[in-house]
């Protein structure tokens, strides 16, 4: 999609922080963090949604990438938190799939 920040990161059109990167996945630091370490983990192909990724490799990738980036920030042994918002009613607002990766500090229980 040509207006898609995600899209433009994930091709180099826009400066990211990005701290991981293979075929088909891109991760950046937000530039709005809710926690001390706060990564997106995006798809480099567009999908609006969780619901319209229709390719495991996708999948297994994003998870893949879970475990890689908690190595590197060695957050692996204390924790972290994945969040996906889907569509609106979810408190999606970037209509690209992507996920939250959070962590650094312990997080409130009051998200759950």
């Amino acid at each position: 999609m040509s207006d898609c920040i995600f899209c433009k990161i994930a091709n180099k059109e826009i400066n990211s922080e990005i701290v991981y990167e293979n075929e088909n996945i891109v991760a950046f630091k937000d530039i709005n963090p809710e926690a001390k370490i706060h990564i997106l983990i995006v798809p480099k192909k567009h999908y609006e949604t969780i619901l319209d990724v229709n390719d495991d490799e996708v999948i297994k990738d994003i998870f893949k990438t879970v475990k890689e980036i908690a190595a590197q920030y060695d957050i692996d042994e204390k924790g972290f938190r994945i969040i996906n918002n889907c569509k609106e009613d979810g408190g999606q607002t970037v209509m690209h799939v992507h996920f939250h990766m959070l962590a650094g500090e312990k997080l409130s229980t009051n998200i759950i």
